[in-house]
């Protein structure tokens, strides 16, 4: 892609404030998370679960098992962006939570309290993923699936917070942050894999060659 560094044009996210969400002090202080957060939170609870799964399995069913979960995550990433966080509510308390959930990120993309996903929303996506995860695994291989499932999550939150806040220096960084920032500010139907981008390629939802 050549047209990267120009593309990326005046859509520096900056750094503005979203507005308070909850009437609520303490829900509206939960809804603000550094983007540090999930890898302290979440990162020691996948190690934990990869020691747990190399007492009774092979390293390679662990690796295996951990790639499979991770694939798992770059699914829910992909379609739970597309479907649930860009749906178009027709009424008005569908529209506040849509708001909620993924509005106020576009409205406020420079908002670093609010890029991340607060620990609100992501610790009932992990409890789903393991009940879900545990039935179609079993409760030993659950482990490692679950781990490379939170350590994708981890990854998509520390990079999506790097598109918008840091400067990527490599091909593949910059590649990203054009990718992430055009549908931020040019195409919203497009590039719905923030850390999984071949989801796009591989189910045709890239940008318009109108609006490349």
């Amino acid at each position: 892609m050549n047209d990267l560094a120009d593309g990326d044009a005046g859509m520096d996210s900056g750094c503005e404030a979203s507005p308070r969400l909850f009437r609520n002090p303490l829900l509206d202080w939960l809804s603000r998370v550094n983007h540090l957060v999930p890898l302290f939170l979440y990162s020691p609870i996948a190690l934990f679960l990869v020691w747990l799964a190399l007492r009774s399995m092979s390293v390679r069913s662990v690796i295996a098992g951990a790639l499979a979960g991770y694939v798992a995550w770059t699914l829910v990433e992909y379609f739970g962006h597309r479907f649930l966080f860009h749906y178009r509510p027709q009424t008005d308390s569908g529209r506040r939570v849509q708001f909620l959930l993924h509005g106020v990120h576009h409205e406020y993309p420079g908002d670093p309290l609010r890029l991340v996903m607060p620990p609100l929303m992501s610790v009932p996506i992990i409890v789903a993923a393991f009940a879900v995860l545990r039935l179609v695994c079993g409760p030993e291989l659950v482990m490692p699936v679950l781990a490379g499932f939170i350590g994708g999550y981890v990854g998509y939150d520390m990079l999506h917070f790097h598109v918008h806040h840091g400067r990527p220096r490599t091909w593949l960084g910059r590649l990203l942050r054009h990718r992430h920032m055009h549908h931020h500010f040019r195409d919203e139907s497009s590039w719905f894999g923030v850390s999984a981008p071949w989801w796009d390629e591989i189910l045709g939802t890239q940008p318009d060659k109108a609006v490349k």
